[in-house]
């Protein structure tokens, strides 16, 4: 099983720079897409509902603000739409979720913040009442795949320049520490590191252009520590271009959804 993630920074960008002609060449099933900044009923065009999927969207219903997307070539039994948090802080991100029968596949966008502001609360908040619900559904007998903009690196292989890194968000000690606890005390694992052991591979770039700047590998895939095996290969796409983001793609020994 394939599964692609990017995060388009606007999805009808993203389509004007080939994003969907390129998806069709990739053999995915499962294509999760973050930061759509469109709503639903503005996706209707033919090119936003490629041929073989089932497509499923999450908007924010602000126009031109955040949304997400998964497309999955298998129709799923069950769709969740957010995280169900009681404060609502999961409303300043967004999560679309598809469940099969064994497995289940998220879309994640993690709230954007800045250092010393109240989006940095707002984002501690939110990856608070997460790590909870991911403790919560270690008992569950599925499997997950989180695939998104997590809005965080882990380790100082993840950034560029981890001198600098340290004060900006995405890096800060408490992110740092936030996803230790996410892969060494949860057992959740980091799909690309099994593949990628080594640091240098970043997927987004704060100056908005790839390549240019201080790169940060924000952008994951994590998976239930029942699939560490499972993990073929993994890669970040560099030939082309679609956002500020890189697109990952996974590939797994699963077939059995």
């Amino acid at each position: 099983m394939r599964i692609i993630s990017l995060c388009v920074d606007g999805i009808h960008q993203a389509a004007q720079r080939g994003l969907y002609d390129w998806l069709a060449e990739q053999d995915a099933d499962i294509i999760c897409l973050q930061d759509l900044r469109a709503l639903e009923y503005e996706l209707d065009n033919d090119i936003f509902h490629p041929e073989g999927y089932f497509a499923y969207f999450f908007d924010s219903g602000i126009k031109h603000y955040n949304g997400v997307a998964i497309y999955t070539r298998h129709q799923p039994k069950a769709l969740i739409y957010g995280l169900g948090f009681a404060n609502g802080v999961d409303m300043e991100g967004r999560y679309l979720q598809v469940d099969f029968e064994r497995y289940s596949i998220g879309s994640l966008l993690a709230p954007t913040a800045f250092v010393e502001t109240e989006s940095q609360e707002v984002k501690i908040k939110f990856f608070d009442d997460f790590q909870a619900l991911l403790h919560k559904i270690t008992r569950k007998h599925r499997a997950f795949i989180f695939c998104g903009n997590w809005a965080m690196a882990h380790t100082r292989k993840d950034v560029e320049n981890y001198v600098e890194g340290d004060s900006v968000s995405g890096f800060l000690e408490h992110e740092q520490l936030w996803m230790n606890q996410l892969y060494r005390q949860l057992g959740y694992a980091d799909a690309f590191r099994i593949v990628v052991p080594e640091g240098g591979e970043y997927s987004w770039w704060p100056s908005g252009t790839v390549g240019e700047g201080n790169g940060m590998r924000i952008d994951h895939q994590v998976i239930s520590e029942s699939l560490k095996k499972r993990v073929e290969n993994a890669a970040l796409y560099k030939t082309k271009t679609f956002s500020s983001h890189l697109p990952l793609i996974v590939d797994y020994d699963i077939d059995d959804l």
